[in-house]
């Protein structure tokens, strides 16, 4: 069974149709990297998930489970899976301190924490993702935007997810950092056995941490495959112009016509 699956997935904003039939399928355990240019619904595939925006039509499932509507098995569902934002500047409320922030991540487990308990698995996150617990009691202006990012995932993992969807968790970081969070990223999913879906426009990031790749261009699926397999020979001229933009050494990245 995959761990995460999304079935003729429709959805709708007004009139206008920005996920069309979208089809998509993660086995537990695997990332998939999720690709395309700005505007191509791979986001808005991201927010259906957790119950962002309203499903049209279609279905979601976490191991069978359909995540969409309002049942209880619904929102259970929806409870497995966790979201990490682009823009680690505007995902922690500036007053409050960063433990308590991961703190509130701890709800989403139905389990009841004491004080002593609590601050001891704020720890612990901290730790698993490579920052000093002591700092727990300080605000988010006294963490860089690397240290930020890795705090937004400790909150999402405080839930204890099965399906961790990072959305272009690295575009708004220096190139410098963007490394540190994705070898962070790595390291976590084989640790916990988590299933992640990984949302960018950049395939070079895609291709460093992604086992398989879906392409998605003006709202459909358009390419799917292994990535090392759909990366050396796309079958898509979309797909083509993507890795022809991945900078290597100042220019494109050069594709054989065979």
């Amino acid at each position: 069974m995959n761990a995460f699956e999304t079935e003729d997935l429709r959805v709708r904003f007004g009139h206008r149709e920005v996920v069309s039939g979208v089809s998509l399928a993660i086995p537990e355990g695997r990332t998939l990297g999720l690709v395309g240019e700005s505007g191509s619904g791979k986001s808005t595939v991201a927010n259906a998930a957790v119950g962002l925006v309203p499903v049209h039509s279609g279905d979601i499932r976490v191991h069978g489970a359909s995540s969409v509507g309002r049942s209880r098995q619904a929102r259970d569902a929806r409870r497995r899976i966790q979201m990490v934002f682009q823009d680690p500047f505007s995902a922690l409320d500036p007053q409050m301190p960063v433990g308590a922030s991961i703190a509130e991540g701890l709800k989403a487990t139905g389990r009841r924490f004491t004080r002593a308990d609590q601050r001891a698995r704020v720890a612990e996150l901290l730790e698993q993702v490579e920052l000093d617990p002591a700092r727990a009691t300080e605000l988010p202006k006294a963490f860089s935007g690397g240290q930020r990012q890795r705090i937004t995932i400790a909150r999402a993992l405080a839930s204890e997810p099965e399906i961790l969807i990072a959305d272009e968790v690295t575009s708004a970081l220096d190139v410098s950092v963007q490394s540190t969070v994705l070898n962070l990223l790595r390291d976590l999913r084989l640790q916990l056995q988590l299933t992640m879906l990984f949302i960018s426009h950049n395939l070079a990031v895609v291709r460093y941490i992604s086992d398989d790749i879906a392409v998605m261009r003006n709202g459909r699926l358009v390419e799917f495959g292994e990535t090392e397999t759909l990366l050396q020979d796309p079958a898509e001229e979309y797909t083509r112009e993507l890795l022809a933009a991945v900078p290597v050494l100042g220019r494109g990245l050069e594709l054989d016509d065979a």
